[in-house]
């Protein structure tokens, strides 16, 4: 197995929710199909007359209530996640909605209902798929086959991936990474900024300005979240409880109750921007973008965390986001929550015990200890809308990472008898063992009980 390459905004992404895997890779496949589509010949744009767009997998299963038809769209007409409005897909609301499609020069018209979801069981080599062809009557001028790989990770078949740079510190598992950080004398977070330079090339003081813009668009999900009331989109008719719950702490004065109180309105307010449709981190998926921000808010706005430790513990998160991914998932539609929600609290554990200026040590305990508490946790969101249980999902992962914090900060380092590798192991194999249902299908679970009620 190769050394791990991502880089930190390939799992930190800024996008729309409410599923990276539904909303931000489909917007980027629609976004470079069209672009593919500009580049044939004249001849071929000027008598294209349909476009069949296919979704396979969980995309087809929960698509609909995921957002995935508006997303696409969004795509073909030139948006791209990082650099939409927050509220972009809130323009492609209305059912029986027709676009133009710019083939460049000539056009198209389009309809978000015009995607086809197709078998949710299928032969492709992923759960989320996605098939795209240009036509002209029955011939084909154009086909694409992409796969949404969890977190908003996009490929496409046949392609072969840009090979990044070589890490500075190669390591494949936190027991070799920690050989590093002993054989060099580092801090977790200079070695991770050090392989992100040598991967992609970027200066340091340009990750530096990317890791602000990520917690600045944290922050403003979490402010977004906690003064707006109502009823979020879909059928559900979910009330949102953020501003609720931050009211109540506040009177509390954020003592007591009134803190984990907090922590939890943080929580639900990233969590339910994410359900609206509107721009978040993945963090490491849209579906658990309400764990990190609301330990970085409760950070830097009741425990005095300046913008440096912020910083320096997205970096740890990002070590151990690296680590789950490249050793399990952090795909619904492969592993269930545990790799969404679970992963998410692990890094949000460590962020927050390595902001505190805890031990390199204390720090993996912390992430193992998230972890481990939601090995096994399903995927089933209620109607495939990502708000039942997600959102208070998001809220649970959150206090739960705190108390891992608490745990392994208190606690003697060698009481742990769980390392990191262990728990993401274990990971993986309950992932492989868990039935379909329970992958984001919205087929099993509590999204078939709330059926039958």
């Amino acid at each position: 197995m190769p050394p791990i390459t991502t880089s930190i905004f390939e799992l930190l992404k800024i996008g729309p929710g409410p599923s990276s895997s539904h909303t931000i890779a489909p917007m980027k496949a629609g976004f470079d199909f069209i672009e593919e589509a500009r580049r044939l010949p004249e001849a071929d744009r000027k008598r294209a007359d349909a476009l069949e767009i296919r979704l396979f997998g969980s995309l087809s299963a929960t698509g609909e209530g995921h957002g995935t038809r508006r997303a696409i769209v969004s795509g073909l007409l030139g948006f791209l996640p990082d650099t939409c409005r927050p509220n972009v897909l809130e323009e492609f609301d209305q059912p029986g909605q027709t676009f133009r499609l710019d083939l460049g020069g000539p056009s198209l018209e389009y309809s978000p209902d015009d995607i086809i979801l197709d078998a949710v069981r299928h032969d492709y080599p992923h759960s989320n798929t996605m098939t795209f062809a240009l036509k002209a009557g029955d011939a084909v001028l154009l086909e694409r086959i992409y796969y949404s790989v969890g977190g908003g990770f996009l490929r496409r078949k046949g392609e072969t991936e840009p090979k990044p740079g070589e890490p500075a510190h190669p390591y494949k598992t936190m027991a070799e990474l920690k050989q590093h950080l002993r054989r060099n004398s580092m801090r977790l977070h200079q070695l991770i900024l050090a392989n992100e330079t040598a991967v992609t090339g970027a200066a340091e003081d340009e990750i530096l300005l990317g890791l602000d813009r990520i917690i600045e668009v944290m922050e403003r999900a979490v402010e977004l979240g906690i003064t707006t009331a109502g009823t979020l989109p879909g059928p559900i008719g979910l009330q949102r409880k953020a501003a609720i719950l931050y009211n109540r702490a506040r009177e509390e004065q954020y003592q007591g109750p009134g803190f984990l109180k907090a922590i939890n309105a943080y929580a639900l307010a990233a969590s339910e921007e994410n359900a609206a449709g509107h721009c978040v981190v993945t963090a490491p998926t849209c579906g658990a973008a309400g764990v990190i921000p609301a330990i970085v808010y409760m950070l830097k706005h009741h425990m005095g965390g300046r913008q440096s430790e912020i910083r320096e513990g997205l970096l740890a998160a990002c070590a151990i986001g690296f680590l789950c991914k490249h050793n399990a998932s952090i795909s619904g539609a492969e592993v269930g929550c545990q790799g969404e929600v679970g992963v998410a609290s692990a890094m949000a554990a460590a962020l927050l015990a390595y902001a505190r200026g805890s031990r390199f040590q204390v720090t993996e305990n912390a992430a193992e200890i998230a972890l481990e508490h939601h090995l096994g946790l399903t995927c089933d969101p209620v109607g495939g809308y990502v708000q039942i249980p997600c959102i208070e999902r998001n809220a649970m992962g959150a206090v739960k990472a705190y108390n891992a914090y608490l745990i392994a900060s208190t606690l003697d380092e060698s009481y742990q008898m769980v390392d990191l590798d262990k728990a993401i192991r274990a990971m993986a194999q309950t992932g492989r063992d868990m039935s379909r249902k329970y992958k984001e299908t919205s087929l099993g679970g509590l999204a078939q009980s709330m059926t039958e009620c």
